[in-house]
């Protein structure tokens, strides 16, 4: 009998390349999606899709009773954004996060996993971040993620979880059209269609950027495992890349593309890199793309 994963937000980004993993590893997989950022052209074939936003309960009732896992990526995913209006933010990330865990519990499903976020720590010094931090978060965006997060660890007991901390996801599939998410994305759709680069924000700024195909195997590894359950597990790639680092090998790649800096967004972090040591130990995921090899890999998708 194939089992039933149900994976939230299946036409976004990251979603829908999960799902396609799932699918190759002859799962049934549901998916749900309200279809406000994500595309419905993403939605791998073979998924069986319900339209509709998790908040309502109305959509609850139209899960599978049966359901193995739940892979929760669906929301709002820009810290941006989440000023513009924090009650919808929250709706989407957070009162979506209970409707789910509430699912969970009465059917039994034997793991919760969720698309945390790097926003959770806000801003700590100039260090790798590691689970253990205490977290901060600066944006709405990162206060509902981190309260899901809590959310989660008060229901444990009923429904075991995972909260992967994704750092900067890129690669191909993601949306070159949505400005306000991805700075690697931002960055190379400017590039490509204007040869300019809007830079919001100090160039000695720093991220840690980890491919797409890196997070889906971080993503089937999770719902694997059997022991060590109930924590919170960063997904990246653990190496500290500047702005500036970033910009000079897009613009090495991309010919005469011209920079001009403003000033940067409300609740943006400035220093961000994972300690990725629990990644490594519990999810034995050691090796990654580099930023150049994923690079490339973008931009020829493109």
């Amino acid at each position: 009998m194939r089992k039933n994963i149900l994976i939230t937000g299946v036409a976004g980004f990251i979603g829908s390349k999960v799902a396609q993993k799932f699918l190759t590893k002859k799962y049934n997989v549901f998916g749900v999606d309200d279809l406000s950022t994500g595309k419905y052209k993403n939605i791998p074939k073979g998924v069986k899709f319900i339209k509709g936003d998790l908040s309502e309960k109305k959509i609850i009732k139209l899960l599978p009773k049966n359901c193995y896992q739940i892979l929760h990526l669906a929301g709002q995913s820009s810290g941006e954004i989440s000023f513009e209006n924090p009650i919808k933010d929250l709706r989407k990330n957070t009162e979506s996060t209970l409707n789910l865990i509430n699912y969970g519990i009465n059917r039994k499903v034997s793991l919760f996993l969720y698309a945390s976020s790097m926003s959770v720590y806000g801003n700590l010094d100039k260090k790798r971040l590691s689970e253990s931090n205490q977290c901060s978060p600066l944006s709405c965006y990162g206060t509902g993620k981190l309260a899901s997060e809590n959310y989660l660890k008060v229901f444990s007991k009923q429904l075991p979880f995972l909260s992967l901390r994704m750092f900067n996801v890129y690669g191909p599939g993601q949306d070159m059209k949505n400005l306000q998410q991805g700075m690697v994305s931002i960055y190379l759709a400017q590039a490509i269609k204007n040869k300019k680069i809007l830079v919001k924000g100090s160039l000695k700024r720093v991220r840690d950027f980890i491919f797409i195909d890196d997070v889906v195997e971080a993503w089937f590894k999770a719902s694997l495992l059997k022991k060590g359950l109930n924590k919170c597990i960063n997904i990246g790639s653990g190496h500290p890349v500047s702005v500036k680092q970033l910009l000079k090998l897009i613009t090495k790649k991309i010919k005469n593309t011209k920079l001009r800096i403003s000033k940067g967004t409300r609740g943006d972090q400035f220093y961000v890199c994972s300690n990725n040591n629990l990644l490594k130990k519990i999810l034995n995921k050691k090796k990654f793309i580099s930023l150049d090899q994923g690079l490339n890999k973008f931009i020829s998708s493109l």
